[in-house]
């Protein structure tokens, strides 16, 4: 979602010529190849298949595959994305090759350092030599760590530039009852509302009595909004471990669905409950409720401006959030400043 609208802004600066690299971190394939088909990417021109490992093992992988490649191509500046393994990796590897880094998405912190995630956004804005920026808090983030400010760029959020590209052709093609009727669920059970449901941070589901915890609060909620679960391959081995059933006939776990499909499943909810950090910053530009079970976000911008709202992993303060929504008391937010679809353009007009 990130890599294909900065993509396609290169693409028209003629003198650009770009590799698509693809580590290979995400694997599944509802969680990769169907995201390059819909977001209209290429076919990567190199896949390290690097796969799933501990956090030392697959960055130390990537490391020592991507080193060939750079050494081979000697790519003027390489863009990496977000705050995965795979960008910390490449990040380390660039800098050890004297070769440029640019790191969309620069500048986002949580200030909990047990998400390995935040590990990686700080070394990769240190490593960074120009940092793009989704919001004023990036910036600020980067100044207060000694970050020089003609190194940091504010120029928007690229997942919004991808999202309103999409927008249309997702509610036209995957209506959500279309979507229901694929995966089995009886289309007129979510016509009057449903919310929308994804969990996979470690935090929610390595942990058994965590996550029994939070399907059981899911559970009881559906007696009044129906709830649409498509479940991350890590959530559903964690569910399968623990023998946890959904048999409420207002609770669907469906396997994971496409960019198109999640999108139109988005907008037209009636609330989200997530741990995603994407999912907050879609909903906030989407105006759609979100409950995040989290104690912390790295987005703090959804919540300031947005509509998300953080209730932790403490469920009556989830129940009470789901409740506010259904009785119309639902969080009013706005979109963030430069979130116009335009941020892809702004890099490519930098880097160029």
């Amino acid at each position: 979602m990130k890599v294909a609208p900065v993509m396609a802004a290169l693409e028209k600066k003629a003198s650009i010529r770009q590799i698509l690299l693809h580590t290979g971190q995400h694997y599944d394939e509802n969680m990769s190849e169907i995201f390059f088909r819909q977001l209209g990417l290429p076919t990567p021109d190199l896949n390290l298949e690097v796969g799933s490992s501990s956090h030392a093992t697959q960055t130390a992988q990537i490391m020592t595959r991507i080193e060939a490649v750079l050494v081979e191509k000697r790519p003027d500046m390489v863009l990496v994305y977000g705050d995965v393994n795979s960008t910390v990796a490449a990040a380390l590897v660039c800098a050890k090759l004297l070769i440029p880094v640019a790191h969309v998405e620069a500048g986002l912190r949580s200030f909990d350092r047990t998400m390995p995630e935040e590990t990686n956004r700080i070394v990769t804005d240190q490593l960074a030599d120009v940092l793009f920026t989704p919001s004023i808090d990036g910036d600020e983030n980067l100044l207060r760590e000694g970050i020089g400010r003609e190194r940091i760029h504010l120029v928007g959020n690229v997942m919004i530039d991808t999202l309103v590209r999409l927008k249309e052709r997702a509610n036209a093609k995957h209506s959500p009852q279309q979507v229901a009727e694929k995966y089995n669920i009886s289309p007129g059970t979510i016509l009057n509302g449903y919310g929308l449901v994804t969990l996979h941070r470690p935090s929610n589901v390595d942990d058994p009595i965590m996550l029994a915890r939070i399907v059981k609060t899911l559970l009881e909620l559906c007696s009044d909004l129906p709830m649409v679960f498509p479940v991350h391959p890590r959530t559903f081995h964690r569910l399968k471990e623990l023998g946890l059933k959904a048999d409420n006939e207002g609770f669907f776990l469906i396997e994971p669905v496409g960019y198109l499909e999640f999108l139109s499943l988005q907008q037209n909810s009636t609330l989200v409950i997530t741990d995603s950090g994407g999912i907050q910053e879609e909903t906030t530009f989407l105006g759609v409720s979100c409950l995040t079970i989290r104690e912390n976000t790295e987005r703090p911008v959804t919540v300031t401006v947005g509509t998300n709202s953080l209730v932790g992993q403490d469920m009556n303060r989830l129940k009470e959030g789901v409740y506010s929504v259904l009785n119309g008391d639902a969080k009013q937010g706005s979109v963030p400043p430069l979130w116009d679809g335009k941020a892809s353009e702004r890099i490519a007009n930098i880097v160029y």
